[in-house]
């Protein structure tokens, strides 16, 4: 059973590393390389939608949702750019930017920042 996890680990690692690949592949439809920003900018940020130190609910996000949504966005993205796009993140050394990890970074902190402000001014706060 842990070796099926490990390949199952494997593959969501090579999958969101092919989706930033997709990022700047130029057959990849806008509404495709929006999503798989945001989707690869939450894979790659060390903040969750769920802290991973809640048992259990911690890790749902990484379980659950991302390959949930990873699956989604591979849809949208045609199956010949998807395949190339696993082909070169399969490529042994292939590691994705450092400037693309703080990139996804950066987003999701905006992210949470826009919807904390929202939040506040709905609430009357701001």
């Amino acid at each position: 059973m842990w070796q099926r996890f490990q390949a199952w680990a494997a593959r969501l690692k090579r999958d969101i590393t092919a989706l930033a690949l997709a990022l700047f592949d130029p057959r990849t439809p806008w509404y495709a390389k929006a999503l798989a920003g945001v989707i690869v900018a939450y894979a790659l940020s060390p903040i969750d939608l769920i802290p991973d130190f809640i048992p259990v609910l911690g890790l749902l996000d990484e379980m659950i949702l991302l390959p949930v949504l990873i699956v989604i966005v591979m849809r949208l993205i045609p199956a010949l750019v998807m395949a190339d796009c696993r082909g070169r993140a399969e490529s042994p050394g292939n590691r994705l930017p450092s400037w693309l990890r703080w990139g996804g970074l950066a987003l999701i902190v905006a992210l949470w920042l826009a919807m904390a402000i929202a939040l506040a001014r709905w609430g009357g706060v701001l």
